[in-house]
């Protein structure tokens, strides 16, 4: 049975479907869901599709994929979320790879998304773009740093959205705003895919699809990532987190916890709880090799960006590298730990984030400390991970959680979760 964007794509209209979604773009409190709207381009895009692909329709026929503004598309300035860059960047020349593979797949870019200056932070807030509010509930951040690709979701411009994860940035936003998500495992991730897009920490750096429902997982890790398809295994062993590790979630999160673990019982998984006392250790390892990468990357320019932001790159820029090298050692043993839990279980279960909402114009300080407590050990080990929303059980928005596998294993991830809501 095709996924449900699989079916649209064989009966949509191209160019109402563009008209549709680019009616709906900027349409959260802030409009700003997106940095450079792409509106002329996507339009003429859609009313040639019909003649370009008379015969077969290509996987991701007329529908519409915002893409994050770290990637380049050909004529538009690449902003990474700063306006240091929109304004000394040249306009791109050529499409990045995955830019030109939306396209081939057939797919409309309604434009360059909204995202946390440099994808360096986990909130989508921007001192430069203004902070991205849920189009759902405005009193709401997406969160980051894939923030305008959520909010494409919510408002309707897109119905699937790219952005990238580095240590959480597919996964919160799409958590927050209850939506599905897929990062890619890291191995995955060579430099052809990140032709033509900026990196903030290479070690780390992932791409990922935020969209609406589980099934189609397969279908777009397919028609964009070209992971081919397996069948679902016939037994599943899933970790779940154990509870002393979730000390710090809201009552609504540990529901959601427990929800979802019904859910995959009923699928047909086996699970038993795992204990990831070396977990702690993660955004000890993370934050300063993170730190240090994107000051190499963003090298002399530390004084344009939010204070916040520069002072992380300062901190990354006086590491010694005798200290770097340390952390990867340290890396290489927690990915060596992390390894040893795929002897037991096949996929891993845990939140995404022990909050369920953002308030915007709150300090969220803590609140970064908090998510990453979460999302940088599969940052760390490299990790593919589905996020699985709370509302497609029925539970509380904004409450997702994170299904992992390990390293390279994302079909087997994706063939499990595109059929969790099938299987009553």
């Amino acid at each position: 049975m095709p996924s449900p964007l699989q079916a649209l794509a064989t009966q949509i209209d191209p160019l109402a479907t563009g008209q549709r979604a680019t009616a709906q773009a900027n349409q959260n409190a802030t409009h700003n869901t997106y940095i450079t709207l792409l509106t002329q381009q996507s339009l003429q895009r859609a009313a040639q599709l019909r003649g370009l692909y008379a015969e077969k329709r290509p996987p991701l026929y007329g529908i519409p994929v915002s893409v994050k503004d770290c990637f380049d598309i050909a004529g538009t300035v690449t902003t990474c979320g700063s306006r240091f860059y929109a304004e000394h960047n040249h306009p791109a020349q050529k499409n990045s790879w995955i830019a030109q593979r939306l396209l081939d797949a057939g797919a409309i870019i309604p434009g360059k998304t909204h995202l946390h200056q440099l994808a360096y932070g986990i909130t989508g807030e921007n001192a430069d773009y203004g902070d991205c509010l849920q189009p759902r509930d405005a009193d709401l951040l997406t969160g980051g740093s894939s923030s305008g690709a959520a909010a494409s979701i919510q408002e309707g411009s897109a119905l699937v959205a790219i952005g990238t994860d580095t240590g959480g940035s597919v996964r919160v936003p799409s958590a927050l705003c209850s939506l599905a998500g897929y990062r890619t495992s890291r191995a995955l991730n060579d430099e052809t895919l990140w032709s033509g897009g900026f990196h903030l920490a290479p070690t780390f750096d992932t791409l990922g699809i935020l969209f609406r429902d589980l099934r189609d997982a397969a279908f777009l890790a397919e028609s964009i990532f070209d992971i081919k398809p397996e069948p679902v295994p016939a037994t599943i062993r899933i970790g779940c987190i154990s509870d002393n590790f979730l000390q710090d979630c809201e009552p609504e999160v540990l529901d959601v916890f427990k929800a979802w673990k019904n859910q995959l019982t009923h699928s047909g998984a086996t699970l038993a709880t795992f204990n990831p006392e070396f977990w702690s250790e993660s955004p000890q390892i993370y934050s300063p090799i993170v730190a240090s990468e994107s000051a190499v990357i963003h090298h002399g320019n530390f004084e344009h960006f939010e204070p916040v932001i520069a002072e992380r790159m300062a901190y990354g820029a006086s590491i010694p590298v005798a200290e770097i090298q340390s952390l990867h050692q340290r890396l290489e043993v927690f990915r060596l730990k992390m390894a040893t839990l795929f002897e037991n279980f096949d996929l891993l279960l845990a939140p995404c984030a022990p909050i369920s909402r953002l308030r915007a114009g709150h300090d969220h300080t803590e609140s970064r400390k908090a998510v990453l407590r979460y999302t940088t050990p599969p940052s760390l080990a490299g990790l593919p991970a589905v996020t699985l929303p709370g509302e497609a059980i029925g539970a509380a928005f904004g409450t997702g959680m994170q299904l992992l596998a390990a390293p390279c294993h994302d079909a087997t991830l994706l063939a499990f979760a595109s059929i969790l809501l099938n299987r009553d």
